[in-house]
C-alpha cells in the first residue's frame, strides 16, 4: 500500500518529478562516462607498461632493480623455472636479456633499448608478433634483429638493412654485432616506438657475453589482480636472498602515484558534479515540501501518523532516485560497450601533441562493475541525505497551521 501511494504522489505532478528524474539520469550519465574513459585510461597505462615493458611480475637477481646493468644478470635453472610455472595463476614464465646500445646505421645513430627475447613466450606476454608491421618474426636460431618504426624511420632503414649495435657486455666486455632487419614493429607508445630493438635470446646473449644468463623472467598471469597473490605464493618457493620477486606495483611507483593524484582530482570533478545535481533535487524537494502542506496538515488531522508520512515521502525520493539511476546507467552502457571495444583514437596535430606527452593518443573505455553501481550508491546517499528536509518539515508539522497558510 506505501508502495502504491508513494508511486502515484510521484505523479501527480509529472514536470517536477521528469526534472528531478532528468538531472539525476543526466548525472549518472555523466559519471559514468568520465570514469569510464578515467579507468579505461588506467587500465591501458597499467596493461601497456606492465606487458611491454616489465611483466606483472617479475623475477630478477636480488639488486638488480637498484643497478640496472647486465653484470646484475643471473643463471637460472630448470628448477626455479619449474617452481614458478607450478604456482597457481602463472601461465608462462618468459625468460629476457635486457640492455641497452647504440644503433647505427650509414651516417645515423641513436641510443636504443636492445631485449633478447624467446619470439614464442615473448608473444604470449607482449603480443608483440600483432605490433609487426613488415616483414618476418623472428624465430629462435636468427640471427637478425625487429626494430620499432619509429627507430627506423630515424636510422631511415628497411627490412633487409643492416643495423649495427654497439654496447659494453657482461663484466665490461664489447657488445659489437651488426644485424640484418627482419621485422619492423609499431607500438602505441612513442618511447618504445621511437628505441626498441628485439633480438633473439641466444643471440642477444652471445652479444653481451652473458652465457646463459638472464636479466629477468616476466611472467603471464591470468589475471591482473592475482598480482599480489602469486607474488607471496613464488616467494614462499624461491630463495628471496638470491631472487627478487616484484609486482608492477613495486616495479613502476611513479605510475601508481601518477594514478592515484589523477585518480582523486577526478573524483572531486565527479563529487562537484554531485553537488550542483544535488542542489538541483534539493529545489524540487523544497517546491515538492511547500506545494504539498496543506496535504500534509489535513491527512495528520484525520489521523496518519507522521511516521508512516515519513516514510511515504522517503519512498518517493528513493524512488526517483531509482529511476533516475537506473535510466542513466541503461543510456550509457550502449555506448560505453561500444566505445571498449571500438577505442576512440586521435589523428593528425592532437594525435602528435598528446604523444609528445609520452601517452597513447586514444580514449579507452572501462566496464568495470563498480563505475556504475558506486554512482548509484552515490546518488542514494545524496538523495538519503536531501530527504531529510521533508522528514524533519512533517515531523515539526502543525496541522492547523499548514492547512491556514495554505
Amino acid at each position: 500500500m506505501y508502495f502504491t501511494l508513494a508511486w502515484r504522489n510521484i505523479w501527480r505532478n509529472k514536470r517536477r518529478s521528469y526534472i528531478t528524474i532528468a538531472s539525476i539520469t543526466f548525472a549518472v550519465m555523466l559519471a559514468c562516462a568520465m570514469r569510464s574513459v578515467q579507468l579505461g585510461s588506467y587500465e591501458r597505462m597499467i596493461e601497456t607498461a606492465a606487458r611491454f615493458f616489465t611483466g606483472y611480475i617479475q623475477i630478477h637477481k636480488n639488486g638488480y632493480w637498484e643497478d640496472k646493468t647486465i653484470d646484475n644478470s643471473f643463471s637460472y635453472t630448470e628448477d626455479l623455472i619449474e617452481k614458478v610455472a607450478s604456482v597457481e595463476g602463472v601461465i608462462e614464465v618468459v625468460p629476457r636479456i635486457e640492455s641497452f646500445a647504440l644503433a647505427s646505421f650509414e651516417q645515423k645513430t641513436k641510443g636504443t633499448m636492445v631485449l633478447g627475447i624467446d619470439p614464442e613466450k615473448e608473444h604470449k606476454l607482449t603480443e608483440v608478433k600483432d605490433k609487426l608491421v613488415e616483414g618476418e618474426y623472428l624465430k629462435s636460431d636468427d640471427q637478425s634483429i625487429m626494430i620499432a618504426k619509429g627507430l627506423a624511420d630515424y636510422l631511415r632503414v628497411g627490412i633487409g638493412d643492416s643495423v649495427v649495435l654497439i654496447g659494453q657486455g657482461y663484466h665490461g666486455t664489447n657488445a659489437v654485432g651488426i644485424y640484418p632487419v627482419s621485422g619492423i614493429m609499431k607500438f602505441p607508445v612513442p618511447e618504445q616506438n621511437n628505441s626498441t630493438i628485439y633480438l633473439p635470446l641466444k643471440e642477444a646473449q652471445w652479444l653481451y657475453a652473458t652465457g646463459d644468463q638472464l636479466s629477468s623472467l616476466s611472467l603471464v598471469i591470468d589475471k591482473a589482480n592475482h598480482v599480489d597473490r602469486i607474488v607471496a605464493d613464488i616467494g614462499k618457493d624461491v630463495d628471496l636472498e638470491a631472487y627478487e620477486v616484484m609486482g608492477w606495483k613495486d616495479l613502476m611507483p611513479e605510475l601508481v602515484q601518477g594514478i592515484e593524484i589523477d585518480n582523486i582530482s577526478s573524483k572531486v570533478m565527479i563529487w562537484i558534479l554531485y553537488i550542483v545535481i544535488g542542489f538541483g533535487m534539493f529545489g524540487t524537494f523544497l517546491m515538492m515540501t511547500a506545494e504539498r502542506m496543506y496535504e500534509f496538515g489535513v491527512l495528520l488531522s484525520i489521523g496518519m501518523k507522521r511516521i508512516k508520512m515519513q516514510f511515504v515521502i522517503f519512498l518517493e525520493m528513493a524512488l526517483m532516485a531509482s529511476i533516475g539511476v537506473v535510466a542513466g546507467v541503461m543510456i550509457s552502457l550502449p555506448f560505453i560497450l561500444y566505445y571498449h571495444f571500438h577505442p576512440i583514437y586521435f589523428g593528425g596535430e592532437m594525435q602528435a601533441a598528446i604523444e609528445d606527452f609520452g601517452v597513447e593518443a586514444a580514449y579507452y573505455f572501462s566496464v568495470q562493475p563498480s563505475l556504475f553501481y558506486n554512482q548509484a550508491w552515490a546518488i542514494f546517499l545524496m538523495a538519503g541525505i536531501l530527504s531529510l528536509y521533508p522528514l524533519i518539515v512533517i515531523h515539526k508539522l502543525k496541522p492547523v497551521k499548514a492547512m491556514r497558510e495554505n
